[in-house]
């Protein structure tokens, strides 16, 4: 090698000039990045033919890179959708092979012929069909990536055996040197060639220039202007490099920066003089955009640092959230809109480190997922309660329909009120069936209070009863035959007391069978007085007079039927809201009142029965 081409560049240039390698992470990466995330956040939630629009539409745009990132996680997804909505159904099937693997002839005649019976055969084979053709896609795209290269590879190395036969020319050496400029020209026109090759054919490639130098006898002329040349080209490259550092947007500064120094590297040597300084201020812009890369690559490294911590605390709350013991659809409802409020926290958050980022976002779909997969298995139990809830209410309609028509008023009663407690305990149906189902036990309830209302006009049954004893009792002192003094005396007292003992009958009838009583007390024991005060008993018997007034009984008496009646109201009407929605202060409130008026009934009681002592 000449004296001239040794020094064509500083020792070691070429190695100093290599710069860090470009990353990952560049403006076009963290676009698609963003728009697959915001993407795979949303999977979890949408049904079979949404997570397949979303699919098409990405193999539709043909991005590559958005492709290969989103493609995987969509089918996890559409397989996870797939049997939960099969499950949802009802529908259940034999396992199957591992989904999205080309199926065989016969096995595609048989999924054809089960689509009449498999109602998800046909959206399956329609996601099959689109990531076989994403495969497809993908595998041309790395196979053209690959031809491309070697492509590259075979004209480099032609473009090095073109030098070197340049080198063994005897023409004129400026039509030679014109060709050995256009074989530069092509040389950097050519893209990339394969990794394994790419440091071997570079070397060959500057070996065979310093060759074309050393053995092709160029005047001092031709190559001063070479150099001239030379040193122009690296000028620009250096004011370039240099309006990069002062650009704000680093990672494109930095991109741009590597295709500078591929730049450099393909010029060719400048004049000694020259040479040490352009190289000086070419590296000088080159560590100060690095030092902007790194500085910013370390902050952003601590932001990711900080937005994984961040996603972290998301996702134990998450994890917390789908832990919990839940039994009710209202603290259900709440959850979800407790992990909704971290879904749209989540979106707020940046990007993890490529290492933690994927790891954080699966824990914080699993949690995600297993929430909505519990809240689910929760409606579907509840809706199986709701039906047994309605087939018990139904036979609870069925029984009360049996007693509608039935007569035994005091017995019906009872049932029904018992019934209606039933209902309240047999818990909620859904929503369009419980009105219909409310409406046929209310009917049949109202039917029968309808029925006792018109037949005793709001009269308790008990007063009936008492009354019906009442006539009875005056029937058996009809039929009563007289034996002496004495004994007439005791009969008729034994008649008064039990008379009075029966209790009171309904206030209408109350002076047609008193005075029923009074006409045939007096026509069988005519020297029988009913009133206390005036009552004589026979020689020789002593009977302790009555001290109170009858007026002052007869207002406790009217005190009492009115109260009887009030009780018999409340306790009527307590079995009209035992079912009711929103009825329970109503009914704690009517409890309240039959268990004050139940108390001063046995007041009252007790001082009648004091004054007719």
């Amino acid at each position: 090698m000449s004296e001239e081409m040794k020094n064509t560049a500083p020792t070691g240039q070429f190695e100093e000039m290599d710069v860090q390698a470009i990353p990952e992470t560049t403006m076009e990466y963290v676009e698609v990045e963003t728009l697959a995330e915001e993407i795979l956040m949303n999977l979890s939630e949408q049904s079979l033919n949404e997570i397949l629009r979303v699919f098409e539409e990405v193999v539709e745009r043909g991005n590559q890179q958005e492709m290969y990132r989103c493609a995987d996680a969509i089918k996890a997804a559409f397989y996870k959708a797939l049997k939960r909505e099969k499950i949802a159904a009802g529908y259940v099937e034999q396992p199957t092979a591992t989904p999205v693997e080309e199926p065989a002839m016969e096995e595609e005649e048989q999924m054809q012929d089960a689509v009449s019976n498999n109602p998800f055969a046909e959206v399956e084979r329609g996601f099959k069909e689109l990531y076989a053709r994403y495969k497809a896609l993908r595998s041309d795209y790395l196979q053209a990536q690959e031809q491309q290269k070697e492509d590259n590879l075979a004209a480099k190395l032609q473009i090095i055996e073109d030098i070197k036969q340049l080198s063994e020319k005897q023409e004129d050496i400026n039509q030679t040197f014109v060709e050995f400029r256009a074989l530069q020209t092509r040389w950097r026109e050519v893209g990339p060639v394969p990794q394994t090759r790419m440091k071997d054919v570079y070397e060959t490639y500057q070996h065979h220039v310093e060759m074309f130098y050393d053995y092709v006898k160029i005047n001092k002329e031709l190559r001063d202007l070479d150099f001239k040349k030379n040193l122009a080209s690296k000028i620009q490259l250096c004011e370039q490099a240099e309006a990069l550092a002062a650009e704000d947007n680093v990672i494109n500064a930095f991109n741009r920066l590597q295709k500078l120094h591929e730049e450099w590297k393909e010029f060719g040597p400048v004049d000694r003089e020259s040479r040490e300084e352009i190289w000086n201020r070419f590296k000088a812009a080159t560590s100060l955009i690095n030092k902007k890369h790194q500085q910013f690559f370390e902050k952003a490294k601590e932001e990711q640092k900080a937005n994984f911590v961040a996603k972290s605390a998301l996702c134990e709350r998450a994890e917390e959230i789908a832990n919990r013991l839940i039994n009710d659809a209202a603290a259900w409802n709440k959850a979800s809109k407790e992990l909704e409020g971290l879904q749209k926290e989540w979106k707020t958050i940046g990007f993890a480190s490529k290492k933690d980022n994927q790891k954080v976002y699966e824990r914080f779909r699993a949690a995600c997922d297993k929430f909505f997969d519990s809240k689910r298995d929760f409606y579907n139990q509840f809706k199986d309660q709701m039906t047994r809830n309605y087939e018990q209410k139904v036979a609870l309609c069925e029984q009360a329909e049996a007693l509608m028509g039935s007569t035994d008023w005091k017995a019906t009663t009872e049932e029904l009120i018992r019934l209606q407690q039933l209902w309240k305990e047999s818990g909620p149906v859904s929503r369009k069936k419980s009105d219909q189902i409310w409406k046929r036990f209310r009917a049949a309830c109202d039917h029968f209070f309808d029925n006792k209302e018109k037949n005793f006009g709001g009269v308790d049954p008990k007063l009936v009863e008492n009354l019906q004893a009442k006539e009875d009792l005056i029937c058996e002192i009809k039929t009563y035959v007289n034996v002496d003094e004495n004994a007439d005396f005791k009969a008729a007292r034994e008649f008064f007391n039990r008379w009075n003992a029966i209790g009171y009958v309904p206030i209408r009838e109350k002076e047609r069978v008193t005075a029923s009583f009074k006409e045939v007390m007096g026509e069988r024991f005519p020297d029988f007085s009913l009133d206390p005060r005036s009552r004589r008993a026979p020689r020789k018997e002593n009977r302790p007079r009555q001290a109170s007034p009858r007026s002052e009984r007869d207002v406790l008496v009217q005190q009492f039927r009115t109260k009887e009646n009030e009780l018999a109201t409340y306790e009527n009407n307590i079995g009209f809201f035992a079912a009711s929605r929103g009825a329970d202060a109503l009914i704690a409130q009517l409890q309240e009142k039959i268990e004050k008026t139940r108390n001063e009934l046995q007041v009252l009681e007790e001082r009648i029965k004091s004054l007719e002592n």
